[in-house]
Parts: C-alpha cells; structure tokens; sequence
C-alpha cells in the first residue's frame, strides 16, 4: 500500500507536469509541438515502473501484451473526437470515450493474451487513424495562440490534469480485475489535454492537437512498452527502463522530423 500511494503521487506529479508542458507548448508554438510532446511516454514509464517495483520486472514485462492494441484504441478515441467536435465539445469528448471503454471492455471481456496479434492490430489502426486524420477528416495544424498566463491559471491545469491521472491510477487499483484493466490504459493525459486545449484555443485548435498526438503516441509509448517487454526481465527495473526511454526517445527524433515536414 506504501507503494501504491506512492505510485499515486508521482502519477499526479508527472501528469500535472507532462499536460501542463504540452498545452502551453501547443500555445506557444502550435499544434504541431504541443501533441508531439504529449505523445511521449509520461505516465506509462511510472506505471510499468511500479508494477515491476511492487511484484517483479518479468510481471511488467509480461502486463504490456495488450498495451499496443489498447493504445490502438487511443488512436481510435482521437479520431472519433475529431470527426465529432464540430458538433460540440461535450459531445465529442463523451463520444470517443464512450467508444474507447467500449473497445477496451472487449479486451478484458475477450481475455486477449497474444502479443503478436496486438501489435498488428496497432500497426493497422495506427495507418487507419493517420489516414482519417490526414486524408479524410483533413485536421490541420494551427499556429500560436496569444495567451496571458497567470499563475493561478498554470496551477489549476496542472491540479486538473494531475488529479484525472491519479483517479485513473486509484480506479485501476480498487475497481475490480475487469475495471481495473480497462481503467490502467485510460488516455488520462490526452483527455486532460484536449479539454484545456479547447478551454484555451476553441474547437478548432484542440482538434489540430489530435494528429501529433495519435502519430508520437501510437509510435514512441507503443515502442517504450515493447522496450519494457524485451528488457526488464534480462536489465532489471532501473536500467531497463533507461533502455526503453532510450528507445522511445530515438523513435521520437524520426516522429518529429515527419510531423514537421509531412503534417500539414
């Protein structure tokens, strides 16, 4: 239990700051660097960290089999809410999530336990949710957004978005096996991001943030999760982890270089 609350606290800690960075950064310098940002490994990294911290890194190693096709679903929640923004933001928002617990019950209800046919599905979803995005929703980057910030303003971004993370992270614990399963790939940090997102530039700006979202998420967490999977059990908890970021951060090079020259 010691570990659990611990767990919690860094979950609030490393979401309030991961959002807090991406919105402003999106702000900032545009669509573009706000979701290449929060597409990069944040909480998975203090998830697999504690699972294999409270039980073992061969446990941890073993609870990403579905992690690809649950981000998979992800991609699917982002482009759901893309196509349905402009009918309102509630509307949206409730949509893709209501999807997205939909999709992922049927992994804890199907007992999907084959690694291979999880990272195919990611694959194909993952260029059916590029080519939605890009070709048939035409989601568009947007530039800056001239924002005042007040400290009080970052303080209840970083509160919001650091208390969905950790009640997601409370949920997945004490809800039950079924629950709790769906509950631990919750997209806690893009929910919490497209809401201040829409907060602060409208409908159209927090649909632009969807595409480097889906593409840096889908590529760098997918391949931090099969980097937890091959290296914990041989390195051990700390370097392994340092492998797989390492991993995960070689692949965001590539993501960025795309999301610049290739997005519109």
């Amino acid at each position: 239990m010691d570990l659990f609350w611990l767990h919690l606290i860094l979950a609030f800690i490393v979401g309030s700051i991961w959002v807090t960075l991406t919105t402003v950064a999106a702000e900032r310098f545009g669509s573009k660097a706000g979701g290449f940002i929060g597409g990069l490994p944040s909480t998975a990294v203090v998830s697999f960290f504690f699972i294999g911290l409270s039980q073992t890194p061969t446990v941890a190693s073993q609870s990403t089999t579905v992690f690809p096709l649950a981000y998979g679903f992800t991609g699917l929640f982002l482009v759901l809410y893309a196509m349905l923004v402009r009918k309102g933001f509630l509307v949206a928002l409730l949509g893709s999530l209501l999807t997205w617990f939909t999709l992922s019950a049927l992994i804890v209800i199907l007992d999907v336990k084959n690694f291979v046919f999880s990272l195919i599905a990611c694959a194909l979803i993952l260029l059916f949710s590029y080519h939605m995005l890009e070709s048939r929703l035409k989601v568009e980057s947007v530039p800056s957004v001239k924002i005042h910030y007040a400290p009080t303003q970052i303080l209840c971004r970083a509160v919001f978005s650091g208390f969905l993370i950790a009640f997601v992270v409370f949920i997945s614990k004490f809800a039950g096996p079924v629950f709790g399963g769906i509950f631990s790939a919750f997209p806690a940090v893009f929910t919490s991001t497209l809401v201040i997102s829409y907060q602060s530039g409208g409908l159209e700006f927090s649909r632009a943030i969807t595409k480097p979202l889906m593409l840096t998420g889908m590529i760098t967490i997918v391949i931090y999760g099969l980097g937890v999977r091959f290296f914990y059990p041989g390195l051990g908890l700390v370097l392994g982890t340092v492998v797989a970021y390492a991993l995960a951060m070689a692949s965001a090079v590539f993501t960025s270089i795309f999301i610049r020259k290739k997005l519109v």
